[in-house]
């Protein structure tokens, strides 16, 4: 309906989005007290687009009132005579919902023609549950009641504004025009089509030529005319206003309201947005960790291929091999794709993590015989590579643990490689298996290496997080080791944490539950 009533020179509907809404009036006004008075002012309504349609407007409250009166008394009347017997209630519903939309059209029709902005009958971004609550909230909300007594009280204004319109306007057509019916009168007598005598006001008769005392007289009336014309659309005008002001009132919610919904607005609005963002961000999420997924898997073949060129190179046997200075750089490029393979290895397992792929087989396992297996693979590496010295010790009779065997032995692997690398030529480094309590085992992976500050010991567990910022160093990793490790052992159902001292070493204790405990 608001398109049908609205145009682009018209006000605006700030209420169709209340968090918008200021609360100013349109132009509309009686005078702008800014404004000095001058005989243009005055007159320059006669112009005025919207005096006429406040006058429109005027004329058109007496049908309607009489209207709205006459169908909502009577379906009061009846609805309520009738509500004993059920259908009654009907006829009251059919009532509400009729001076509901009579309520609508006259915001905007008051809105359209007299300009007068019109805070919306109910705050729009409210939702309910079931169509009950809707009504139950339509029946509590004031602006409701406000408006069917608005509409009864518009018959008696419709009619005040009607009685004035046609007075007025008869009063100031009828002087106005008395030099033109003069002039008829006068042409009509000579003609013979007209009376022998004519009367007209003062004593003043038509007896066939215009005579200039009596023309001045219809000049001076209208002049008087056109006066009472200027002031009456004025007057019409500022009647339209008080009577919009009036509207506003009783058609639209009130300044609390209207703030309630303003704010309810705005946060709704925020929610939106938010929702977006983070709908956004998650998108965003998923596309990096198909990405990261995607790399990895493309990445390991080639890598493969590398290192496996690179140890061909490294083992062969012929008769002139390769000089020394060969020698070093491939095994420096046998190093670093080691390492890139275990980058590798470390994306795809996160990844894996953040989109809970981890595939993990927990039963009952032996932990020394995981604790066996990374000693035999490091042990050998550690002395040869680092000069440092690896030991395990598995407590007698230790119980199984609930874990994933192969993701256990890559938590120790990670967590002893660190170790190792940590630590300085001659250190020791230590693995240890041991029962904590009747429920629990540890595994713990101690070294004597160069241990961590304590402002960066709670942060060792997050991605991309390292002591040493700088990535040049050949026993640099790429801060993942423990955020794997962590997301291992609390997927398993276990926990880990460390505990270190700077120049004495470092532990990182690794729980896990005891099976059938």
């Amino acid at each position: 309906m608001a398109h049908l009533l609205r145009r682009d020179d018209g006000p605006k509907n700030d209420f169709e989005q209340p968090n918008e809404y200021t609360g100013a009036d349109s132009a509309n006004t009686i005078m702008p007290a800014q404004a000095p008075f001058s005989i243009g002012r005055f007159f320059h309504i006669l112009i005025e687009g919207r005096a006429y349609s406040n006058t429109l407007y005027l004329l058109m409250t007496f049908p309607l009132g009489l209207f709205y009166f006459t169908f909502l008394a009577t379906m009061l009347s009846v609805g309520i005579g009738t509500a004993i017997i059920g259908v009654g209630l009907v006829l009251l519903g059919i009532t509400i919902l009729c001076w509901w939309g009579f309520a609508v059209f006259e915001r905007y029709l008051v809105m359209w023609w007299v300009g007068i902005e019109i805070p919306p009958l109910y705050d729009s971004t409210l939702r309910y549950a079931s169509f009950r609550e809707r009504v139950w909230a339509h029946l509590r909300n004031p602006t409701t009641w406000k408006s069917l007594a608005y509409l009864l009280l518009e018959m008696p204004f419709g009619v005040f504004a009607f009685v004035a319109l046609v007075v007025l306007l008869s009063l100031s057509l009828s002087f106005l025009l008395m030099p033109l019916a003069y002039v008829v009168e006068t042409i009509l007598y000579n003609t013979g089509q007209g009376p022998i005598t004519v009367h007209l006001i003062f004593d003043i008769t038509v007896n066939g030529a215009i005579e200039p005392w009596p023309m001045l007289l219809f000049l001076m009336l209208s002049v008087c005319g056109l006066l009472l014309l200027t002031g009456s659309m004025w007057f019409f005008k500022g009647m339209a206003y008080v009577w919009g002001l009036f509207a506003r009132m009783m058609l639209g919610m009130d300044d609390s309201a209207r703030r309630v919904a303003q704010a309810r607005a705005a946060a709704a609005q925020a929610e939106a947005v938010a929702e977006q963002e983070r709908a956004k961000a998650e998108r965003a999420d998923l596309s990096r960790r198909e990405l990261i997924v995607n790399a990895s898997h493309e990445l390991r073949t080639p890598i493969a291929s590398i290192r496996g060129h690179v140890e061909s190179l490294l083992m062969q046997e012929g008769e002139q091999p390769a000089d020394a200075e060969t020698q070093k750089y491939l095994e420096i490029v046998a190093h670093e794709s080691e390492r890139l393979s275990a980058l590798v290895d470390d994306l795809l397992a996160l990844a894996r993590a953040d989109a809970n792929e981890l595939k993990l087989d927990v039963r009952p396992i032996p932990v020394g015989a995981v604790v066996e297996e990374v000693y035999q693979s490091l042990a050998l590496l550690a002395r040869r590579d680092r000069q440092v010295t690896l030991v395990r010790q598995v407590a007698e009779e230790l119980p199984l643990a609930l874990a994933d065997r192969d993701r256990l032995a890559q938590v120790l692997l990670n967590l002893t490689r660190n170790a190792i690398t940590y630590t300085p030529a001659g250190g020791i480094v230590s693995i240890e298996a041991a029962r904590s309590d009747a429920t629990h085992l540890t595994v713990v992976v101690s070294d004597t290496g160069i241990g961590i500050p304590p402002e960066d010991l709670e942060h060792i567990f997050e991605r991309f997080y390292r002591t040493d910022a700088s990535r040049a160093r050949s026993t640099g990793g790429f801060g993942l080791g423990l955020s794997i490790v962590r997301d291992l052992v609390e997927a398993m159902g276990g926990t880990v944490h460390a505990e270190s001292q700077v120049g004495q070493g470092s532990r990182f204790v690794v729980t896990l539950q005891v099976a059938g405990e």
